[in-house]
């Protein structure tokens, strides 16, 4: 071995000795005679109640089952509930029953002559489309934004959307 290997092992044992000792010296504590006590710390209090969410959308008709009659609504829902409206294509009434509403949960059915949907969301922005012709209905869920569909053609349009406060944002849209 030569002299320059030799010096890198003792080098590094000289820093390591330097760095134990400042960390030493850091995190030692020392009395003095005439110091105050060092102020009690206080702990954090935790809550164990789930952090609220956002507020739930406002509905353009508020709480009114009513304004759902013409097929045309936006309103928000807290509990079970049935509305009845037009259906798609002279098909006759249509029913939507809210079978369920909680904080990020709604589930519901609908019906119109022969056809019969269900739909169920369960998580935070999470909701369901049910699109409603005269000759069948088809269901999609999953994460949605809160806002307005868009009519279709010979068909009712149906959006429900989950909240975290246990109301849902139920939409109905027709052509």
């Amino acid at each position: 071995m030569n002299k320059r290997t030799r010096k890198r092992p003792r080098a590094g044992l000289t820093t390591l000795a330097a760095l134990t000792a400042l960390t030493t010296a850091a995190c030692s504590t020392t009395h003095e005679p005439n110091a105050e006590p060092p102020a009690p710390r206080t702990r954090p209090t935790t809550s164990h109640r789930p952090a609220p969410g956002p507020p739930s959308p406002s509905a353009a008709d508020g709480t009114d089952v009513s304004a759902c009659s013409d097929a045309d609504c936006e309103i928000t829902v807290t509990k079970p509930v049935t509305l009845h409206f037009p259906g798609p294509g002279g098909s006759g009434r249509a029913t939507l029953s809210v079978t369920e509403v909680g904080p990020n949960k709604i589930e519901y059915e609908v019906k119109a002559g022969n056809n019969r949907s269900k739909g169920g969301a369960t998580g935070p922005g999470q909701g369901c489309l049910t699109y409603l012709r005269a000759h069948g209905s088809g269901n999609s869920c999953g994460p949605l934004a809160p806002t307005r569909p868009s009519p279709q053609p010979d068909a009712v349009v149906i959006q429900a959307t989950t909240s975290a406060d246990g109301t849902a944002l139920l939409h109905i849209v027709s052509p």
